[in-house]
């Protein structure tokens, strides 16, 4: 056994056996699991679940079955994977929320558009739907190719034959090993009609094709808000992205108000969660012109909005609810699929169309030669009865005499064996004349059929018109479900929402900025007296300043980083606020250095940004403000150097102190003004560390605070020096703090 095992062994590259692998396994999840085909539209545990419930013969006519029944049948013969694979699967086939024409119905609680888990399967039960059936018409007439299951045991279909364009009709999203699919559904009338459009002009264009189909049709209704342009490329390429909006109406209260009534949201949005993010951001406060949300949706979708007053208007609205929640979205199309071939490619929505068409061909073909090989068998036996009605009286003397009737009767005429057992089973009551006539009729009636059939089989065009006919039916069919032969998804072009300043629509109203040392944050209506405010145990004040409710906070970082908060979305009322290291999702490792008010008309205003390393720049005020919630990298520093301050220029020169008590002032237009960096160095260090800096005019001189008195330095001229120099020592009575105010 050990010399037999080593037989076995190969000597290969592990890189290249381990690429082998992958692609191998990369392969088996493409075409096994989640690429749809582009005959039938469906995956394989799709395929599998539509065919064994026909095997099963659950059948629209009949009654529902246990889900569990069916999950059990398609896990045990064609599909060994979980449980949970499989029901998920039939789930979606059910719910009309997903699929825009339902392959399953069912009974029970099959979940909702709300995001709700279906219940577990013992309880819930299912049919196949009339939809289902026309993907399965034929698939015991030799339709499709059958292969064996994945033990062998039993047979499954390779594809169905697929009556409808299914993969267009219900669309599919699958994620495979490096690649995916993204096709959304569309309507089957229209379908049709581009079919027999294309059966008629084999070379029509895309122009051509999109009279008949002019876009998506969703299960879910809403708004196609893109141009013809946007979905024709799509349609030409096989990818892009379309947008679709929710549909609503404007429904007008006594009084002059109104409300917002929005009846059909976008494809594949869970309303729980669109109602959820919507009111968090009204808490947030990053919705100013809504008031409330509710959800009074039943059978049908009903969600109110209110607006913040009769005065809003409801189109700016309902602009920024596109902008900051799902009430708006962007579905990508990625036509990706198994060709005929089996090889995954990016189609055309001509090249689906035609595919599909093919599809019919061959299948025409299959069930028209099935079909004759019917008759041939039917004519040999009928042959068989013609003969015996013409010699009655030798066939039942041979029967009653012979020692083997059966050889003889093959003998004496040249029978076949199937034709001789065939006679032999008749029954003796079908031996009168009137038998014998319809016997005749059926022969000729057969013979007809078969030339008909050879004829079809010999005209291309002959065969075009079966197609067309068929597709007609289908049309025909489905027009008579009334719910679903509509379109449900309109078009309105509307151009991308751009950003919209929220602060435009806030009321200005006095407030006061408070934080205190430990970051916690908030605002306060009106001015207030900052010994009044009240802050948690072991903390203390830090900022306080008054502003508007359209300010803005900037916030610095020891890090170097400026963060930027609106102050109508900070919290307000009388809580201690939040933490600002939650707001700004801050490092342990990183404290708020400062904070400054901004304004509008203060981006031209001048700032000193420096750090600890005796270095900094002057910069405008509104290069301070961060565009993203990461905030804006301002000072670029390294090692264990900090950023420390960041003060206001209002004044000629700049006095600059450190932490060892040496003191240089220098002129302000030394400094450079940059939007970002290092910068240069303001003062030189030896050992210590940038303590303090102040901005002061000629006229007023140099000054600092110590309690609630200031002191006024007369002799300030004197430490006039180059910028970047180490100073002098301070001069006498300067704070032991190093700090021009306490």
């Amino acid at each position: 056994m050990a010399q037999k095992m080593t037989d076995k062994i190969e000597s290969v590259q592990f890189r290249k056996a381990l690429g082998d692998r992958y692609l191998s396994y990369a392969m088996s999840t493409i075409v096994s699991r989640s690429l749809p085909d582009v005959r039938d539209g469906l995956k394989p545990v799709t395929r599998r679940i539509l065919y064994a419930m026909h095997e099963m013969k659950i059948m629209p006519s009949g009654a529902t079955k246990k889900s569990a029944r069916v999950v059990g049948s398609v896990q045990g013969m064609y599909h060994p994977h979980g449980d949970k694979a499989v029901y998920d699967a039939l789930v979606r086939l059910v719910q009309p929320f997903v699929m825009r024409y339902p392959l399953v119905k069912g009974q029970g609680n099959f979940g909702s558009i709300d995001g709700d888990e279906a219940a577990a399967a013992r309880y819930t039960e299912v049919k196949l739907s009339t939809n289902a059936l026309m993907l399965l018409e034929g698939i015991h007439e030799n339709a499709v190719a059958f292969r064996p299951n994945y033990d062998g045991s039993e047979q499954e279909p390779v594809v169905l034959p697929a009556a409808f364009p299914n993969l267009l009709a219900n669309g599919a999203i699958g994620i495979a090993v490096g690649m995916a699919t993204s096709i959304l559904p569309h309507n089957v009338d229209e379908l049709c009609a581009a079919v027999i459009h294309l059966l008629d002009h084999p070379d029509a264009d895309l122009d051509d094709i999109m009279s008949h189909i002019p876009g998506p049709d969703l299960p879910t209704g809403g708004t196609i808000v893109d141009a013809t342009d946007v979905i024709k490329h799509a349609y030409n390429t096989g990818r892009g992205s379309i947008r679709v909006r929710c549909r609503y109406e404007i429904e007008q209260l006594k009084g002059g108000g109104y409300q917002i009534i929005v009846t059909e949201i976008p494809y594949l949005v869970q309303k729980s969660k669109l109602i959820e993010k919507t009111a968090d951001l009204l808490l947030a406060k990053k919705l100013p012109l809504l008031a409330d949300i509710q959800d009074e949706s039943a059978q049908d979708i009903r969600i109110i909005l209110t607006p913040k007053s009769r005065q809003v208007d409801p189109d700016l609205l309902m602009s920024t609810l596109f902008k900051n929640t799902d009430f708006e979205t962007r579905l990508s199309m990625n036509m990706n699929v198994l060709t005929s071939t089996g090889v995954p490619k990016v189609l055309s929505l001509i090249e689906i169309l035609k595919e599909f068409i093919q599809s019919r061909y061959d299948i025409l073909h299959a069930r028209t030669n099935y079909r004759i090989d019917k008759i041939a068998k039917r004519l040999e036996i009928l042959d068989g009865f013609i003969i015996v009605f013409a010699h009655i009286d030798e066939v039942i003397a041979i029967i009653r005499t012979a020692d083997d009737p059966k050889a003889e009767i093959m003998k004496k005429w040249g029978l076949s064996d199937i034709q001789t057992e065939a006679i032999l089973n008749i029954k003796l009551r079908t031996l009168q004349k009137l038998e014998e006539i319809a016997i005749r009729q059926e022969h000729q009636s057969l013979l007809d059929e078969k030339q008909d059939l050879e004829s079809l089989l010999g005209s291309k065009a002959k065969q075009t018109t079966a197609i067309k006919k068929q597709i007609s039916d289908v049309r025909k069919t489905f027009s008579q479900q009334k719910e679903l032969a509509l379109r449900r998804t309109n078009f309105k072009v509307a151009p991308e929402v751009t950003d919209i300043p929220t602060e435009a629509f806030v009321n200005k109203e006095a407030a006061t900025l408070i934080c205190s040392k430990k970051g916690w944050i908030r605002t306060l209506k009106g001015t207030v007296e900052t010994g009044e405010v009240k802050y948690k145990d072991g903390d203390k004040a830090f900022f306080a300043s008054a502003c508007m409710t359209t300010d803005k906070a900037l916030i610095m970082t020891s890090d170097g980083r400026f963060y930027t908060l609106n102050i109508h979305e900070l919290p307000s009322g009388r809580g201690f606020g939040e933490p600002l290291s939650v707001i700004l999702d801050l490092a342990a490792d990183v404290s708020v250095r400062q904070i400054l008010i901004y304004s509008e008309g203060q981006a031209q205003d001048k700032f000193l940004v420096a750090a600890s390393d005796g270095r900094g720049f002057l910069i405008n005020k509104g290069d301070l403000i961060a565009q993203t919630r990461n905030g804006r990298q301002v000072l670029n520093i390294s090692g264990e150097t900090q950023a420390l301050l960041c003060k206001a220029v209002t004044g000629d020169y700049i006095a600059v102190v450190g932490d060892n008590r040496r003191l240089v002032i220098f002129k302000v237009d030394e400094l450079p003004t940059m939007s970002k960096g290092r910068g240069i160095t303001l003062q030189k260090y030896r050992s210590g560390v940038l303590s303090d800096v102040a901005f002061f005019s000629e006229e007023e001189g140099l000054s600092w605070q110590i309690g609630k008195r200031t002191y006024q330095f007369e002799d300030w001229r004197e430490w006039i020096s180059k910028r970047g120099l180490a100073g002098r020592f301070v001069p006498a009575g300067f704070p032991r703090a190093t700090k021009f105010s306490s």
